[in-house]
């Protein structure tokens, strides 16, 4: 099925999660890791539960420090 991610289209497995596809683009360190879906945001402790739908728009914000 086709989604967006960062305003990137991408094709992904039916029945996705948003945890693998979080850890796809973000890898193991998932500290700092903000997500929306449809502009909704997403609390991590949902991520394992929730299943990504055909053309949902995903837009996941990695914190950076700087000054």
């Amino acid at each position: 099925m086709t989604i967006s991610v960062n305003n990137q289209t991408q094709e992904i497995e039916a029945q996705t999660l948003l945890s693998e596809l979080v850890f796809l683009h973000v890898g193991e360190k998932q500290k700092g890791i903000a997500v929306a879906i449809n502009g909704e945001v997403k609390p991590k402790s949902i991520w394992e539960a929730c299943r990504l739908n055909e053309n949902d728009d995903v837009l996941i914000i990695k914190a950076t420090q700087g000054g």
